[in-house]
């Protein structure tokens, strides 16, 4: 039997000289995909934050009459609040109070799939909670004996804050582990350029990604939709394949810690190529979601990867789909719909021009004795056909990058290999 929804009131609040490009219609977007009944969204002007509860007491009197009259549960603020601001306003209101973190946190928890995902939800949870522990949180110590787990003198409090503090170790070095895990997948698919998929959360980007790469990645019409990454090899014809890496979706204000919490699933970002920031074309607040996505890019070490901007959903906008250049000439964006698959082959050039390379089809007979170069044909080409004579020479046809191939070339050339002098490659065949 589902658990009743909780009655759920909003509150949004713009500082002064701040833009408010949506009117807290995101904010309200995240409570209704969090499961709440929302009774009423109040929006709050204020010149400052005050220290105690953030609104101030006139307002907070005036909120308090508001929950009792709607009979609330919880009330939501659109607002990072302090550890202080939250308690003092759950004693005056009477109900639970969560920041936007919280909820964008609980979001998390409920569309983390994957163990890795599970993991860094948890984290970001537990290192949110130990700085807001005002009650026992005594169920860890049940997992961990309870008898003789407790020091002389140490509270309740104390011992909870302790429990934590190993667990988030415990995570921490869980997360250290997938990182290293992911490292080593990253080298063995390390001939291969990267691109990630980048963005605001709900611009479409599993939908263009799925598009892309005809695959059946989890897309929605929600915001987090996407909570781990998804990578692809996307084959284009008369050039290498290209990784193709779906990723979380970015939101504004998201503070630091939550960003850390999520380091290992951005790692995909911060080893692309290239990265396709995806724009949800018809937002009308599309230019504050543009500079966010770039803020957290920043803050991830990310910034100076090189971007195309796609500006997705042209069936909504009407815009031509296709490419959008500067005064210059140069290419400035791709208008497409992954919904329809307008603009999607002059994307797929865009990107092979930008990182992907052209294939040439090449034919070598090696030597017993070569035996290493054949191990790295193997690893690093495609091979279409490949025989053995009676002397145990072996023939092989096989596809290969271009600048790979004339890297090993060189290399091969200066250990004395007499087959890298073989007659000159011809173009793979598309």
């Amino acid at each position: 039997m589902a658990a009743p929804q909780e009655r759920v009131l909003l509150v949004h609040v713009v500082l002064h000289g701040e833009a408010d490009p949506d009117d807290g219609a995101e904010f309200f977007h995240l409570a209704t995909d969090s499961g709440a009944d929302v009774l009423e969204l109040l929006s709050v002007q204020r010149s400052r934050p005050d220290p105690a509860t953030f609104l101030g007491r006139g307002k907070v009197a005036e909120l308090a009459e508001r929950v009792s009259e709607l009979s609330v549960d919880l009330v939501l603020f659109d607002r990072i609040l302090s550890p202080v601001q939250e308690r003092n306003l759950e004693r005056t209101l009477q109900c639970r109070v969560i920041d936007r973190v919280g909820l964008i946190l609980d979001i998390f928890a409920r569309r983390a799939r994957t163990h890795e995902g599970k993991l860094q939800v948890e984290l970001a949870q537990l290192t949110r909670l130990r700085t807001r522990l005002i009650r026992g949180w005594t169920h860890l110590e049940r997992q961990r004996g309870g008898i003789g787990l407790r020091g002389p003198g140490e509270t309740q409090l104390e011992t909870d804050r302790r429990l934590i503090g190993e667990r988030i170790l415990s995570l921490r070095g869980r997360l250290v582990k997938v990182a290293a895990h992911r490292a080593t997948q990253r080298r063995e698919r390390a001939p291969l350029p990267t691109v990630a998929l980048v963005g605001y959360t709900n611009a479409g980007k599993s939908s263009l990604f799925n598009a892309l790469t005809e695959s059946s990645s989890y897309a929605a019409d929600r915001l987090f939709a996407t909570l781990d990454p998804a990578i692809r090899r996307l084959q284009v014809a008369g050039h290498e394949a290209i990784l193709l890496a779906d990723t979380v979706g970015f939101l504004r204000d998201l503070p630091t810690d939550l960003i850390a919490a999520f380091r290992a699933t951005l790692e995909e970002v911060n080893q692309a190529q290239l990265l396709l920031h995806i724009v949800d074309g018809s937002a009308p607040d599309r230019d504050a979601q543009i500079a966010a996505v770039d803020a957290v890019l920043k803050e991830i070490g990310a910034d100076e990867i090189p971007r195309l901007l796609v500006l997705n959903k042209v069936d909504l906008t009407g815009d031509v789909p296709g490419n959008v250049y500067e005064g210059s000439g140069s290419l400035a964006a791709v208008r497409v719909s992954a919904y329809s698959g307008a603009g999607i082959p002059e994307l797929l050039q865009a990107m092979t021009q930008r990182v992907g390379r052209s294939m040439l089809r090449a034919e070598l007979t090696l030597t017993p004795e070569e035996g290493a170069l054949r191990a790295r044909l193997h690893r690093m080409a495609s091979i279409v056909e490949e025989s053995f004579d009676d002397q145990g020479m072996a023939h092989l046809i096989f596809d290969i990058d271009d600048l790979t191939w004339r890297r090993l070339r060189a290399q091969m050339r200066n250990s004395g290999c007499q087959a890298m002098d073989a007659p000159p490659t011809i173009p793979a065949e598309g």
